[in-house]
């Protein structure tokens, strides 16, 4: 992943209502159509009981304007009617990152 010297992560976790291919595909598209956005610098998903999605950005700003992205609005919308029984969303300032890779 890019590293910035200052990025924010929007971390959304979610329960679904129930499995739909529908929401499958438009959640692969939203994950297409982030990439696309100025300021994204990454995003890791993982779902199971709980989905969880965590996306990289360059400044609030840009988290702003894809909030506010056409066709996200629309999948925000069907997500509260169709998909979700709850989600949360928290937008986080990170102030230090580190990792490992073992050996190969």
């Amino acid at each position: 992943m890019p590293v910035a010297s200052e990025y924010y992560a929007v971390i959304f976790t979610s329960t679904s209502a129930g499995d739909d291919p529908a929401y499958d595909a438009m959640a692969k598209s939203m994950s297409r159509l982030a990439q696309q956005q100025p300021g994204f610098l990454h995003m890791e998903t993982a779902k199971s009981e709980l989905g969880i999605t965590v996306s990289y950005w360059q400044s609030l700003a840009a988290i702003e304007a894809w909030k506010q992205a056409s066709e996200h609005l629309v999948a925000q919308k069907l997500g509260q009617e169709k998909w979700y029984r709850s989600y949360s969303v928290r937008i986080c300032n990170v102030e230090r990152e580190y990792s490992f890779e073992a050996e190969a």
